[in-house]
């Protein structure tokens, strides 16, 4: 269902012009038992940081875990993330405010639940810290996991010169 959803955003943003958040490729899927409920992996490239790639953990329910639930249009907000350097990092114009930017985003509920990774520059430690959490109206989810990319050990280029 998630699929569906992003594809259906993806195609909303680029019909209205807004900016459009990194789209997932899913890699991996593990079956975790005999009800169709999955854990999926995604990989995520940061639409403004070439050479960062994030690998993202999910769970998703199958369709005999809805039925006996009756919980038919949401996921768990339960996630989990890994971010690697895949190549040379040119940093774009990305947000360097205290709350960061939101890279991708992924609907888990029907209307109000979304899976999304923000990231934030931490300007003292030279270091992109990706963010993975649930954002929704209300109820917000403590179940979060971070990784991060340190910039200082390797040739980055910023697009916009490094900030001072």
């Amino acid at each position: 269902m998630k699929h569906i959803l992003a594809a259906m955003a993806l195609f909303t943003g680029a019909v209205l012009g807004q900016a459009i958040p990194a789209a997932a490729e899913e890699v991996g899927k593990v079956g975790v038992d005999w009800l169709g409920n999955d854990i999926v992996i995604d990989a995520v490239q940061d639409p403004k940081v070439q050479g960062v790639t994030c690998h993202l953990a999910s769970f998703e329910r199958g369709i005999i875990d809805r039925l006996q639930k009756g919980n038919w249009f949401e996921d768990p907000s339960n996630a989990s993330i890994s971010c690697q350097q895949t190549g040379p990092i040119t940093v774009g114009d990305i947000d360097l405010s205290e709350s960061g930017e939101r890279v991708f985003s992924s609907r888990t509920s029907l209307i109000w639940k979304k899976l999304v990774i923000t990231r934030i520059y931490d300007k003292k430690n030279d270091t992109l810290i990706y963010l993975v959490h649930a954002a929704q109206v209300q109820d917000g989810s403590a179940k979060t996991s971070i990784s991060t990319i340190p910039l200082f050990a390797g040739n980055v280029t910023w697009a916009n010169g490094k900030p001072q």
